[in-house]
């Protein structure tokens, strides 16, 4: 009885100890500090693959650090990407519209910022070698996608309610990371035509791609605080719990497909 209780309770420690760490980093691009949020589960042992999350507008705030921990129990290594410098993050859209405008607006830094964070993760002692994935959410799709269209080494990238459109040229067959795209129908900021334009492009560069779109669906239907945002700014947002769900479950379902995590 004793040894048994013993056993139990050594179980229950292991268990209690074994949890998803996260915290926060810093790492340089150029001379500017950057300070992201790195998750991963410590019971995993083995090097697993990284998978970058590049934050709405508003920048690396807790929605982002809530994906990073999502990945995290599902065995990757997730860093949440910091593209203003120093953390900035934004509380309203006249803050966020002058971060993400700085950063769209200078394709080199965008680069610099997201190569600092993708060279960061890649350094992780608990990464595997070349299983590199990113997400990108609103802004943040965007950019992940300008990262794919000029050639960074992903293996797979996602973007959830992203801003599709581009001026960025893309050569037939420059495209080598596999992408998903989920967007919503009725999202008046990825409207259709901007929707099909980003298929006749990829079409084009004769990209491994497939575009989902959500019927009814507004921007920023991954998020909870879609509807306090739309409220307190009057911003056509909404967050839709089903696309959100059916988004995800295809995620985790994508990434088991294309990044070699065992």
């Amino acid at each position: 009885m004793k040894t048994a209780l013993a056993l139990s309770l050594l179980f229950f420690t292991s268990s209690a100890l074994a949890a998803v760490i996260g915290k926060d980093v810093s790492y340089k691009a150029g001379d500017t500090v950057m300070k992201g949020f790195l998750a991963y589960d410590d019971a995993v042992k083995a090097k697993r693959a990284g998978v970058l999350v590049v934050p709405e507008w508003w920048g690396a705030n807790d929605y982002a650090r809530k994906r990073a921990r999502m990945l995290a129990t599902e065995g990757y290594v997730a860093l949440v990407v910091d593209m203003y410098g120093n953390g900035q993050v934004a509380d309203n859209p006249q803050d966020a519209g002058a971060l993400a405008g700085n950063v769209n607006k200078n394709p080199p830094l965008a680069l610099s910022r997201f190569q600092a964070a993708e060279h960061f993760l890649a350094k992780q002692p608990n990464v595997k070698k070349g299983e590199i994935a990113a997400l990108g959410y609103c802004f943040g799709g965007g950019v992940v996608l300008n990262m794919v269209r000029v050639g960074e080494p992903l293996k797979a990238a996602i973007t959830y309610h992203g801003i599709l459109a581009t001026d960025v040229s893309v050569k037939p067959g420059s495209i080598k990371t596999k992408l998903r795209i989920f967007t919503g129908e009725a999202d008046p900021l990825v409207p259709p035509e901007q929707v099909e334009a980003f298929r006749a492009e990829m079409d084009n560069a004769k990209a491994d791609y497939m575009v989902v779109s959500y019927p009814g669906a507004k921007h920023t239907f991954t998020n909870r605080e879609a509807d306090s945002y739309a409220a307190q700014f009057g911003l056509p947002l909404k967050y839709d719990p089903a696309a959100d769900k059916d988004s995800w479950t295809r995620t985790l379902e994508f990434l088991r497909a294309t990044l070699n995590n065992d």
